[in-house]
């Protein structure tokens, strides 16, 4: 089978990449890397540090893209279902 490099597939493989970063749990996965709940931010005016940035990424897109995901996830389950 050969899968064809099309704009659908760009897009399931956003779609593939936003869910995985949306299952990470900070208990049970991220705490486990160091990356739990208890890391502190800077202060005030410290410019955050790369990890911190990670975090904060996860976390927005934990937040911001929960019911998003769910929508996108069932219209491109439809899309494959009808099309292939």
């Amino acid at each position: 089978m050969l899968m064809a490099f099309t704009l659908y597939s760009l897009i399931q493989t956003a779609i593939l990449c936003t869910n995985a970063i949306a299952v990470l749990h900070e208990e049970r996965f991220l705490s486990k890397i160091g990356c739990g709940v208890d890391q502190a931010v800077g202060g005030f005016g410290d410019d955050p540090g790369v990890k911190a940035q990670i975090l904060n990424l996860i976390r927005s897109v934990r937040t911001v893209m929960r019911v998003p995901l769910i929508i996108v996830n069932s219209v491109s389950i439809v899309l494959l279902l009808l099309f292939g």
